[in-house]
Protein backbone atom coordinates (compact mmCIF):
# COMPACT_ATOMS: atom_id res chain seq x y z
CA UNK A 1 0.00 0.00 0.00
CA UNK A 2 1.34 3.07 -0.86
CA UNK A 3 0.65 6.03 1.54
CA UNK A 4 -0.38 9.55 0.42
CA UNK A 5 3.01 10.22 1.76
CA UNK A 6 5.49 8.19 -0.03
CA UNK A 7 3.37 9.58 -3.22
CA UNK A 8 4.05 12.55 -3.00
CA UNK A 9 8.07 11.87 -2.28
CA UNK A 10 8.06 9.73 -5.28
CA UNK A 11 6.08 12.59 -7.56
CA UNK A 12 9.39 15.26 -6.05
CA UNK A 13 11.66 12.32 -7.50
CA UNK A 14 10.21 12.06 -10.89
CA UNK A 15 9.60 15.22 -11.38
CA UNK A 16 13.17 16.64 -10.58
CA UNK A 17 14.55 14.00 -12.67
CA UNK A 18 12.33 15.51 -15.42
CA UNK A 19 13.82 18.60 -15.01
CA UNK A 20 17.68 17.58 -14.57
CA UNK A 21 16.54 15.75 -18.34
CA UNK A 22 15.55 19.02 -19.71
CA UNK A 23 18.29 20.61 -18.23
CA UNK A 24 20.53 18.94 -19.90
CA UNK A 25 18.90 19.19 -23.14
CA UNK A 26 18.88 22.46 -22.97
CA UNK A 27 22.79 22.39 -22.27
CA UNK A 28 23.67 20.23 -25.38
CA UNK A 29 21.36 22.20 -27.71
CA UNK A 30 24.30 24.49 -27.99
CA UNK A 31 25.86 21.80 -30.67
CA UNK A 32 22.91 22.16 -33.41
CA UNK A 33 21.58 26.05 -32.32
CA UNK A 34 21.34 28.27 -35.07
CA UNK A 35 21.93 31.93 -34.29
CA UNK A 36 20.26 34.51 -35.26
CA UNK A 37 23.30 36.75 -35.72
CA UNK A 38 26.58 34.88 -36.80
CA UNK A 39 29.69 36.21 -37.39
CA UNK A 40 31.79 33.62 -37.97
CA UNK A 41 34.04 33.99 -41.62
CA UNK A 42 36.28 32.28 -43.29
CA UNK A 43 39.46 33.11 -41.64
CA UNK A 44 41.90 31.73 -43.86
CA UNK A 45 44.68 34.04 -44.67
CA UNK A 46 44.25 35.94 -41.77
CA UNK A 47 44.82 33.83 -38.51
CA UNK A 48 47.70 32.10 -37.66
CA UNK A 49 47.86 28.22 -36.69
CA UNK A 50 47.21 26.94 -32.61
CA UNK A 51 50.03 24.63 -31.88
CA UNK A 52 52.12 24.10 -28.75
CA UNK A 53 54.62 26.39 -29.89
CA UNK A 54 52.44 29.18 -30.35
CA UNK A 55 50.51 31.32 -27.58
CA UNK A 56 47.63 30.36 -26.06
CA UNK A 57 44.06 31.60 -27.20
CA UNK A 58 40.65 31.75 -24.76
CA UNK A 59 37.06 31.01 -25.26
CA UNK A 60 35.20 33.93 -23.68
CA UNK A 61 31.60 33.31 -22.59
CA UNK A 62 30.47 36.83 -21.88
CA UNK A 63 26.64 37.26 -20.92
CA UNK A 64 24.54 40.13 -19.00
CA UNK A 65 20.71 40.84 -19.08
CA UNK A 66 17.81 43.62 -20.05
CA UNK A 67 20.01 47.23 -20.26
CA UNK A 68 23.62 45.51 -20.57
CA UNK A 69 24.13 45.45 -24.32
CA UNK A 70 27.02 48.77 -23.73
CA UNK A 71 28.62 46.84 -20.96
CA UNK A 72 28.91 43.62 -22.86
CA UNK A 73 29.97 45.64 -25.83
CA UNK A 74 32.89 47.46 -23.51
CA UNK A 75 33.81 44.15 -22.14
CA UNK A 76 34.54 43.01 -25.52
CA UNK A 77 36.32 45.50 -26.14
CA UNK A 78 38.33 45.20 -23.14
CA UNK A 79 39.59 41.87 -23.92
CA UNK A 80 39.08 41.42 -27.49
CA UNK A 81 42.48 39.92 -29.04
CA UNK A 82 42.63 39.05 -32.72
CA UNK A 83 43.70 34.99 -31.57
CA UNK A 84 40.47 34.99 -28.91
CA UNK A 85 36.91 33.91 -29.56
CA UNK A 86 34.09 35.09 -28.19
CA UNK A 87 30.32 34.44 -27.58
CA UNK A 88 28.34 37.11 -26.15
CA UNK A 89 24.87 35.98 -24.52
CA UNK A 90 21.81 38.50 -23.82
CA UNK A 91 19.49 36.44 -21.84
CA UNK A 92 15.64 36.41 -22.81
CA UNK A 93 14.78 39.35 -20.70
CA UNK A 94 16.89 41.69 -23.19
CA UNK A 95 14.72 42.54 -25.97
CA UNK A 96 15.33 41.78 -29.99
CA UNK A 97 16.15 45.73 -30.06
CA UNK A 98 18.92 45.54 -27.97
CA UNK A 99 20.48 42.02 -29.29
CA UNK A 100 20.47 43.72 -32.65
CA UNK A 101 22.31 46.91 -31.26
CA UNK A 102 24.44 45.10 -30.06
CA UNK A 103 25.38 43.41 -32.97
CA UNK A 104 25.64 45.86 -35.27
CA UNK A 105 27.93 47.69 -32.31
CA UNK A 106 30.10 44.67 -32.67
CA UNK A 107 30.35 44.65 -36.42
CA UNK A 108 30.57 48.34 -36.81
CA UNK A 109 34.30 47.22 -35.36
CA UNK A 110 37.04 46.63 -38.29
CA UNK A 111 38.98 44.30 -37.12
CA UNK A 112 36.02 42.08 -35.50
CA UNK A 113 34.58 41.90 -38.63
CA UNK A 114 38.18 40.68 -40.50
CA UNK A 115 38.72 37.94 -37.96
CA UNK A 116 35.24 36.82 -37.34
CA UNK A 117 35.74 35.85 -33.98
CA UNK A 118 32.77 37.27 -32.23
CA UNK A 119 29.31 35.20 -32.45
CA UNK A 120 25.99 36.63 -30.33
CA UNK A 121 23.55 33.86 -29.43
CA UNK A 122 20.15 34.50 -31.21
CA UNK A 123 17.98 32.39 -29.28
CA UNK A 124 18.82 33.30 -25.75
CA UNK A 125 17.32 32.52 -22.99
CA UNK A 126 16.45 33.01 -19.67
CA UNK A 127 18.89 33.32 -16.89
CA UNK A 128 18.20 32.66 -13.28
CA UNK A 129 20.43 33.66 -10.31
CA UNK A 130 19.33 30.82 -8.07
CA UNK A 131 18.22 28.22 -10.26
CA UNK A 132 19.60 25.69 -13.12
CA UNK A 133 19.37 27.97 -16.10
CA UNK A 134 23.25 29.62 -15.38
CA UNK A 135 24.68 25.78 -15.80
CA UNK A 136 22.75 25.26 -18.48
CA UNK A 137 23.61 28.39 -20.78
CA UNK A 138 27.18 27.94 -19.42
CA UNK A 139 27.64 24.31 -20.98
CA UNK A 140 25.62 26.05 -23.97
CA UNK A 141 28.07 28.48 -24.56
CA UNK A 142 30.92 25.92 -23.94
CA UNK A 143 29.17 23.43 -26.75
CA UNK A 144 28.88 26.28 -29.31
CA UNK A 145 32.78 27.24 -28.88
CA UNK A 146 33.82 23.88 -29.05
CA UNK A 147 32.09 23.47 -32.42
CA UNK A 148 32.91 26.93 -33.30
CA UNK A 149 36.41 26.84 -32.86
CA UNK A 150 38.83 24.14 -33.09
CA UNK A 151 42.13 25.94 -31.08
CA UNK A 152 41.51 27.90 -27.93
CA UNK A 153 42.71 26.43 -25.31
CA UNK A 154 41.14 27.48 -21.77
CA UNK A 155 37.62 28.88 -21.78
CA UNK A 156 37.00 31.81 -19.35
CA UNK A 157 33.31 33.25 -17.75
CA UNK A 158 32.75 36.77 -17.29
CA UNK A 159 29.69 38.32 -16.73
CA UNK A 160 28.57 42.03 -17.35
CA UNK A 161 30.07 43.20 -14.38
CA UNK A 162 33.63 41.78 -14.82
CA UNK A 163 36.13 44.03 -16.44
CA UNK A 164 40.27 42.62 -16.97
CA UNK A 165 42.93 44.52 -15.04
CA UNK A 166 45.58 42.42 -17.52
CA UNK A 167 46.16 42.93 -21.34
CA UNK A 168 45.25 39.85 -23.36
CA UNK A 169 49.20 39.85 -24.19
CA UNK A 170 49.60 39.33 -20.50
CA UNK A 171 47.57 37.02 -19.93
CA UNK A 172 48.56 35.08 -23.08
CA UNK A 173 52.16 35.42 -22.16
CA UNK A 174 51.58 33.97 -18.65
CA UNK A 175 49.35 31.68 -19.79
CA UNK A 176 52.38 29.80 -22.66
CA UNK A 177 54.44 29.06 -19.86
CA UNK A 178 51.59 26.79 -18.20
CA UNK A 179 50.37 23.36 -18.97
CA UNK A 180 46.74 23.32 -20.98
CA UNK A 181 45.52 21.08 -18.88
CA UNK A 182 45.13 23.12 -15.93
CA UNK A 183 41.70 24.15 -14.57
CA UNK A 184 41.50 27.60 -12.54
CA UNK A 185 38.75 26.73 -10.10
CA UNK A 186 38.16 27.94 -6.39
CA UNK A 187 36.71 24.59 -4.89
CA UNK A 188 36.50 22.89 -1.51
CA UNK A 189 35.15 19.61 0.03
CA UNK A 190 34.17 21.78 3.56
CA UNK A 191 30.46 22.04 2.60
CA UNK A 192 30.18 23.62 5.89
CA UNK A 193 26.26 25.53 6.44
CA UNK A 194 25.88 24.63 2.23
CA UNK A 195 25.13 21.14 2.32
CA UNK A 196 21.78 21.51 4.79
CA UNK A 197 20.98 25.06 3.03
CA UNK A 198 22.06 24.34 -0.56
CA UNK A 199 22.54 21.00 -1.15
CA UNK A 200 20.17 18.81 0.70
CA UNK A 201 16.99 20.85 -0.41
CA UNK A 202 15.38 20.25 -3.92
CA UNK A 203 14.78 22.64 -6.58
CA UNK A 204 13.10 23.09 -9.31
CA UNK A 205 14.03 25.94 -11.53
CA UNK A 206 10.90 26.56 -13.91
CA UNK A 207 12.54 28.97 -16.35
CA UNK A 208 14.19 26.51 -18.09
CA UNK A 209 10.80 25.00 -19.58
CA UNK A 210 8.55 28.28 -19.47
CA UNK A 211 8.61 31.29 -21.61
CA UNK A 212 8.68 33.56 -18.81
CA UNK A 213 11.35 33.85 -16.17
CA UNK A 214 10.22 32.52 -12.99
CA UNK A 215 11.22 31.95 -8.95
CA UNK A 216 12.30 28.57 -8.58
CA UNK A 217 10.28 26.69 -5.76
CA UNK A 218 11.48 24.26 -3.22
CA UNK A 219 9.84 20.72 -2.33
CA UNK A 220 9.23 20.06 0.98
CA UNK A 221 10.90 16.65 1.75
CA UNK A 222 14.94 17.24 1.44
CA UNK A 223 17.61 14.53 -0.25
CA UNK A 224 20.40 13.04 1.62
CA UNK A 225 24.22 14.31 0.58
CA UNK A 226 25.38 11.60 -2.33
CA UNK A 227 27.61 9.16 -1.28
CA UNK A 228 28.02 7.64 -5.64
CA UNK A 229 30.70 11.15 -5.51
CA UNK A 230 32.05 13.80 -3.45
CA UNK A 231 30.57 17.05 -3.60
CA UNK A 232 32.45 20.64 -3.59
CA UNK A 233 31.43 24.06 -3.80
CA UNK A 234 33.13 27.33 -4.74
CA UNK A 235 33.23 30.44 -7.03
CA UNK A 236 30.97 30.27 -10.65
CA UNK A 237 33.76 32.09 -12.02
CA UNK A 238 36.46 29.74 -13.64
CA UNK A 239 39.01 29.26 -16.09
CA UNK A 240 38.63 25.66 -17.45
CA UNK A 241 40.95 24.15 -19.98
CA UNK A 242 39.33 23.04 -23.30
CA UNK A 243 39.97 18.85 -22.51
CA UNK A 244 38.16 19.04 -19.10
CA UNK A 245 35.45 20.77 -21.08
CA UNK A 246 35.29 18.28 -23.95
CA UNK A 247 35.25 15.59 -21.22
CA UNK A 248 31.98 17.32 -19.81
CA UNK A 249 30.42 18.17 -23.08
CA UNK A 250 31.37 15.26 -25.22
CA UNK A 251 30.39 12.79 -22.63
CA UNK A 252 32.83 9.33 -23.19
CA UNK A 253 32.33 8.89 -19.62
CA UNK A 254 28.81 9.08 -17.24
CA UNK A 255 30.50 11.20 -14.64
CA UNK A 256 29.12 14.39 -16.16
CA UNK A 257 25.85 13.67 -16.43
CA UNK A 258 25.59 11.66 -13.39
CA UNK A 259 26.57 14.98 -11.18
CA UNK A 260 24.76 16.89 -13.80
CA UNK A 261 21.48 15.41 -12.74
CA UNK A 262 22.18 16.30 -9.40
CA UNK A 263 23.17 19.91 -9.81
CA UNK A 264 19.80 20.55 -11.41
CA UNK A 265 17.85 20.75 -8.38
CA UNK A 266 20.84 22.84 -6.23
CA UNK A 267 19.75 25.91 -5.53
CA UNK A 268 22.78 27.71 -6.99
CA UNK A 269 24.53 24.72 -9.33
CA UNK A 270 27.30 27.09 -10.49
CA UNK A 271 28.83 26.76 -7.30
CA UNK A 272 28.91 23.23 -7.07
CA UNK A 273 28.87 21.54 -10.81
CA UNK A 274 32.22 22.01 -12.12
CA UNK A 275 33.79 21.92 -8.76
CA UNK A 276 32.31 18.35 -8.12
CA UNK A 277 32.55 16.86 -11.71
CA UNK A 278 36.84 17.84 -11.93
CA UNK A 279 37.31 16.85 -8.21
CA UNK A 280 35.82 13.13 -8.92
CA UNK A 281 37.23 12.51 -12.05
CA UNK A 282 40.51 11.15 -11.93
CA UNK A 283 41.65 11.97 -15.02
CA UNK A 284 41.09 15.61 -14.27
CA UNK A 285 41.45 16.08 -10.43
CA UNK A 286 45.16 16.77 -10.92
CA UNK A 287 44.83 19.94 -13.03
CA UNK A 288 43.10 21.94 -10.22
CA UNK A 289 44.26 25.45 -9.44
CA UNK A 290 42.81 26.43 -6.56
CA UNK A 291 41.99 30.14 -7.54
CA UNK A 292 39.93 31.75 -10.33
CA UNK A 293 42.16 34.72 -10.68
CA UNK A 294 39.49 37.06 -9.65
CA UNK A 295 39.61 40.09 -7.71
CA UNK A 296 36.62 40.63 -5.04
CA UNK A 297 36.11 42.28 -2.14
CA UNK A 298 33.60 40.79 0.57
CA UNK A 299 32.09 41.42 3.67
CA UNK A 300 33.26 39.15 6.66
CA UNK A 301 31.09 37.35 6.58
CA UNK A 302 30.51 37.22 2.94
CA UNK A 303 26.94 38.63 1.44
CA UNK A 304 25.90 36.64 -2.10
CA UNK A 305 27.66 38.91 -3.79
CA UNK A 306 31.04 41.12 -3.61
CA UNK A 307 31.26 44.78 -3.00
CA UNK A 308 30.70 47.22 -6.02
CA UNK A 309 34.69 48.26 -6.31
CA UNK A 310 35.74 52.12 -6.77
CA UNK A 311 38.39 54.53 -7.21
CA UNK A 312 39.56 53.97 -3.61
CA UNK A 313 39.94 50.07 -4.47
CA UNK A 314 41.94 50.48 -7.62
CA UNK A 315 45.44 50.34 -5.69
CA UNK A 316 45.20 46.82 -3.97
CA UNK A 317 43.19 45.89 -6.68
CA UNK A 318 46.23 46.16 -9.39
CA UNK A 319 48.24 44.46 -6.99
CA UNK A 320 46.47 41.17 -5.97
CA UNK A 321 48.02 39.58 -8.82
CA UNK A 322 44.39 38.99 -10.00
CA UNK A 323 43.71 38.33 -14.20
CA UNK A 324 39.68 40.09 -13.90
CA UNK A 325 37.74 41.90 -11.25
CA UNK A 326 34.10 42.22 -10.21
CA UNK A 327 31.67 43.97 -9.33
CA UNK A 328 31.59 47.19 -11.14
CA UNK A 329 28.57 49.39 -11.27
CA UNK A 330 28.14 50.68 -14.77
CA UNK A 331 30.47 53.45 -16.09
CA UNK A 332 32.00 53.57 -12.82
CA UNK A 333 35.26 55.94 -13.10
CA UNK A 334 37.11 53.24 -12.16
CA UNK A 335 36.87 51.64 -15.65
CA UNK A 336 38.15 54.57 -16.92
CA UNK A 337 41.16 54.21 -15.05
CA UNK A 338 41.55 50.91 -15.65
CA UNK A 339 41.43 51.84 -19.43
CA UNK A 340 43.59 54.35 -19.17
CA UNK A 341 46.58 53.17 -16.33
CA UNK A 342 46.51 49.12 -17.58
CA UNK A 343 44.92 48.92 -21.09
CA UNK A 344 45.82 51.78 -22.78
CA UNK A 345 42.08 51.72 -24.33
CA UNK A 346 40.76 54.65 -25.69
CA UNK A 347 37.05 55.36 -25.66
CA UNK A 348 34.90 53.00 -27.56
CA UNK A 349 37.64 51.75 -28.72
CA UNK A 350 39.32 48.11 -28.43
CA UNK A 351 42.57 47.47 -26.30
CA UNK A 352 46.00 47.54 -28.31
CA UNK A 353 47.90 44.85 -28.28
CA UNK A 354 51.26 44.13 -30.39
CA UNK A 355 48.96 42.62 -32.72
CA UNK A 356 47.44 46.36 -33.33
CA UNK A 357 49.74 48.38 -36.31
CA UNK A 358 47.82 52.11 -35.89
CA UNK A 359 46.81 51.82 -31.88
CA UNK A 360 46.09 55.87 -32.34
CA UNK A 361 43.08 54.48 -35.56
CA UNK A 362 41.36 51.75 -33.07
CA UNK A 363 43.82 49.00 -34.61
CA UNK A 364 41.96 48.82 -37.87
CA UNK A 365 45.34 47.72 -38.76
CA UNK A 366 47.70 44.74 -37.51
CA UNK A 367 50.86 42.73 -37.90
CA UNK A 368 51.65 39.30 -36.48
CA UNK A 369 48.79 38.72 -34.57
CA UNK A 370 50.83 36.01 -32.58
CA UNK A 371 53.21 38.58 -31.18
CA UNK A 372 52.74 39.35 -27.56
CA UNK A 373 54.16 42.41 -25.78
CA UNK A 374 53.73 42.00 -21.84
CA UNK A 375 53.31 45.07 -19.60
CA UNK A 376 54.13 45.68 -16.19
CA UNK A 377 50.87 43.53 -14.73
CA UNK A 378 52.12 40.30 -16.02
CA UNK A 379 54.86 40.22 -13.52
CA UNK A 380 52.05 40.50 -10.77
CA UNK A 381 50.01 37.80 -12.64
CA UNK A 382 53.00 35.62 -13.05
CA UNK A 383 53.97 36.00 -9.18
CA UNK A 384 50.46 35.31 -8.14
CA UNK A 385 50.18 32.16 -10.84
CA UNK A 386 53.88 30.85 -9.85
CA UNK A 387 52.45 30.72 -6.15
CA UNK A 388 49.97 29.00 -6.65
CA UNK A 389 51.30 26.25 -8.64
CA UNK A 390 54.20 26.06 -6.22
CA UNK A 391 50.99 25.23 -3.77
CA UNK A 392 49.13 22.96 -6.07
CA UNK A 393 49.50 19.46 -4.42
CA UNK A 394 48.52 20.47 -1.34
CA UNK A 395 45.36 22.70 -2.71
CA UNK A 396 43.96 19.77 -5.02
CA UNK A 397 40.41 19.14 -4.14
CA UNK A 398 41.13 18.79 -0.31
Amino acid sequence: MVTAERKRWLFTLISAFIVSFVVFLSAISGLSASHAFAFWSNRAGVFSGHGPQDPPSFAYYIYGGGGDKERILRLLLAVYHPRNHYLLHLSSEASREEREWLAAAVMSVPVIRAFGNVDLIGKPIWLTYMGATNVAATLRAAAILLKLDGGWDWFITLSAVDYPIVTQDDLAHVFSSMRRDLNFIDHTSDLGWKEKARFQPIVIDPSLYLARKSKIFTATQKRTTPVAFKLFTGSPWVILSRPFLEFCILGWDNLPRTILMYFNNVMLPQEGYFHSVICNSPEFSNTTVNNNLRYMVWDSPPKMEPHFLGVSDFDQMIQSGAAFARQFKKDDPILTMIDEKILNRKHNQLAPGAWCANRDNGCSQWGDISSLKPSHQAKRLVDSITKLLDDLNSTQCK
